[in-house]
């Protein structure tokens, strides 16, 4: 792209999605500036990945032309305090804090401002995200063309309506950890049973993730795909008797459930 996009906050997410579009070209990496509290580490990035350093969220406000807000949600009125100055018409917003509304960007930048509420998720760390977006209505095609080419470039994306997006928290972003707990019990259950815990993690992982390939890439319905791997008086449907007893699936439903619910309330911080 033929402009400069600025990362406030380098840290779990904001250097993976830095590293991708280096890597995929998106951005070259003297037109890509970063600034984070932790100045040691910032340097570090830099020097292996040959961004710009910017001194202040300020800073990089008025040097960038697509600004990315990659903080903590409690951070987040910090930053737009310190950036509203330097945030013209013309420059864009992008936000990955859960949680927080449109409005509350537009309420604190201009209602003027182009902003947008992204959600990736910590695959995005190996370039399998899936980033869900959401624009406010400031933003022109070519706006979304180029915002949705960032996030691209560490997975897959696709825009949802706003008031679907802390439904969308539990269900991509919060969601890799109810499978890592899920890929770890399956191994400790494998290690009880005699599996070297190094190859039970590899065997369990990999079922889990063609197990996914497979709902995403057939199309088929996964009640349908459970049914297929169930013979009758078998060893999958006697498992799954013991899953349904433990309240699987409820658990599940509940967890999800409690997660939107935490987002709603966070978005409420400043109200």
């Amino acid at each position: 792209m033929n402009c400069k996009i600025g990362f406030i906050g380098a840290g779990f997410m904001g250097m993976p999605i830095i590293r991708g579009i280096i890597n995929a070209g998106v951005f070259k990496p003297e037109n890509i500036c970063i600034f984070d509290l932790d100045i040691e580490k910032t340097l570090s990035f830099a020097h292996v990945n040959g961004v710009v350093v910017s001194n202040s969220s300020k800073e990089l406000t008025e040097t960038c032309d697509i600004i990315m807000i990659c903080v903590k949600p409690n951070v987040v009125k910090i930053v737009l305090d310190e950036i509203k100055p330097a945030f013209t018409a013309d420059k864009i917003l992008v936000s990955i804090a859960a949680g927080i509304p449109l409005k509350t960007y537009k309420e604190a930048i201009g209602q003027d401002k182009k902003v947008v509420r992204s959600m990736p998720n910590q695959p995005a760390l190996i370039g399998a995200g899936m980033t869900l977006i959401s624009y406010d209505n400031c933003l022109t095609k070519e706006d979304i063309i180029a915002v949705e080419e960032i996030f691209s470039a560490v997975g897959e994306v696709e825009s949802i309506d706003e008031k679907l997006m802390n439904a969308v928290i539990s269900l991509t972003s919060s969601s890799p950890a109810y499978v890592f707990m899920l890929i770890e019990a399956m191994a400790d259950a494998a290690v009880l049973e005699g599996i070297p815990r190094d190859q039970a993690y590899r065997l369990a992982a990999n079922a889990v993730a063609g197990s996914a390939k497979m709902v995403a890439e057939t199309g088929t319905h996964p009640g349908e795909l459970k049914d297929a791997v169930c013979s009758p008086g078998g060893t999958t449907i006697a498992a799954l008797r013991v899953l349904e007893q433990k309240g699987f699936r409820s658990a599940v439903i509940e967890a999800m459930d409690v997660c939107t619910k935490r987002a709603f309330e966070m978005g409420k911080l400043y109200e």
